[in-house]
């Protein structure tokens, strides 16, 4: 009986599952053909997947989109492969032996660790957000509570104040402040009879950093329709929650605002605790090869996917484009290791393939019941936002990413 080689996929997001649904789909049967045994355990801190995405929705509103229909069962989608092809383990990379080949979990269900040796390692631990409703901080009931808490809170609340300029700032503005102040009307540049103060706060000097300055303008004024004001140049320092359960932050003028709802949405960071300093660059992302995907300091089949690495700025062009590449080369390395043990089998690896990097102006970001973007810098007309993302935040997604079946489309 052959050696039973091990493929570790830390991160259950779009990124991991992707990996790990192509290895068992495409790659994992032209090994076994080689005669070749591998296993896949995929580790989330989360049982459940999550769609991120339409968090701006949920939070604002759970009768437009309920938050349970954010998560889905990871375990769900990989009932359709044979159970002794892989394991789900519900943890936390604790530490990762790069010389030893091995990574330590902190399992979910106490204070116990795993440590599972590898003979390839895929990286897609993802980015953690200030606020637990837009990322996952753990298992995501954690999360699925952050947004139901936040929900209630908002349904009252008088005044909000939400801390980013980038997408997801954006998108909760317009969302809350759609639902709360409803829209201006014709010939009108703010809504009627507004419920509530909502106040966006950046610390750039325009919104939305991948569009343009027009563009950005055009969001600024799409939020003004609901009811949003913006304010430039200033960034929150802390909160505090006081006992009325209202928020005094602190900001970078000296100046002290309270409000009843306060919303993070800023400072993503990169989920790599767990990597070692020297394969890390100072923002913490992961030092990734940007054109073969591989992290060649870790040694042979050590892999990034999503937006733990460097390669790219992120988002889901970048991911999908990304995707096909580290497929290909990690099906290239595998093969091409079974292969030398089989001089005089009559196979070859299949070539390697080289990602390219894509800064273009590619966005879209629904604001209200409107939005801004644009593809490859040409213009994303408004209706089109809304048709494609801001009517239901594309939650049709979530079964087909969390059964591979999304990968049909990139492959």
């Amino acid at each position: 009986m052959s050696e039973t080689h091990s493929l570790v996929v830390l991160g259950g997001s779009a990124a991991g599952l992707g990996i790990a649904h192509s290895f068992l789909k495409h790659i994992e049967p032209e090994l076994k053909k080689l005669g070749q045994t591998y296993h896949v355990y995929i580790v989330d801190s989360s049982t459940h997947f999550f769609w991120n995405t339409g968090s701006p929705r949920s939070l604002a509103s759970a009768t437009l989109l309920p938050v349970d229909k954010l998560f889905a069962p990871i375990a769900d989608g990989f009932k359709q492969y044979e159970p002794s092809l892989y394991t789900i383990i519900h943890g936390t990379a604790e530490s990762w032996d790069v010389a030893g080949r091995t990574v330590t979990i902190k399992l979910a269900n106490g204070d116990d660790t795993q440590t599972l040796s590898y003979y390839a390692l895929v990286l897609a631990t993802g980015l953690r957000t200030p606020s637990p409703a837009t990322s996952l901080h753990g298992d995501f009931v954690i999360t699925k509570a952050a947004i139901e808490n936040l929900g209630q809170k908002l349904a009252s609340a008088t005044s909000i104040i939400i801390a980013g300029g980038g997408p997801t700032g954006v998108e909760t503005a317009g969302e809350v402040g759609h639902f709360l102040n409803g829209s201006a009307g014709w010939f009108s540049y703010r809504p009627a009879n507004p419920k509530a103060k909502v106040t966006l706060v950046t610390n750039a000097n325009k919104l939305l950093p991948v569009l343009s300055e027009a563009r950005a303008r055009t969001a600024e004024t799409y939020l003004n329709y609901v009811g949003v004001d913006v304010v430039y140049n200033l960034s929150v320092v802390s909160s505090t929650i006081g006992a009325d359960g209202k928020t005094t932050v602190d900001l970078s003028n000296g100046q002290q605002w309270t409000a009843d709802v306060y919303i993070p949405a800023w400072g993503a960071k990169p989920n790599s605790q767990y990597v070692p300093a020297d394969l890390k660059n100072d923002a913490g992302y992961v030092k990734t090869n940007g054109t073969t995907l591989r992290v060649d300091a870790a040694g042979p089949r050590v892999y990034v996917a999503g937006d733990v690495g460097n390669y790219s700025r992120g988002g889901f062009h970048n991911l999908y484009s990304a995707l096909p590449v580290l497929v290909a080369n990690i099906k290239h390395d595998l093969l091409a290791a079974a292969l030398s043990d089989q001089p005089d089998a009559k196979a070859e690896a299949p070539p390697e393939r080289l990602f390219v990097r894509n800064d273009s102006e590619t966005q879209a970001v629904p604001i209200g019941p409107r939005g801004v973007g644009a593809v490859h810098g040409w213009p994303f007309p408004s209706f089109l936002i809304w048709l494609v993302k801001g009517r239901d935040f594309m939650i049709g997604n979530i079964p087909i990413t969390v059964n591979g079946d999304i990968l049909k489309r990139v492959m």
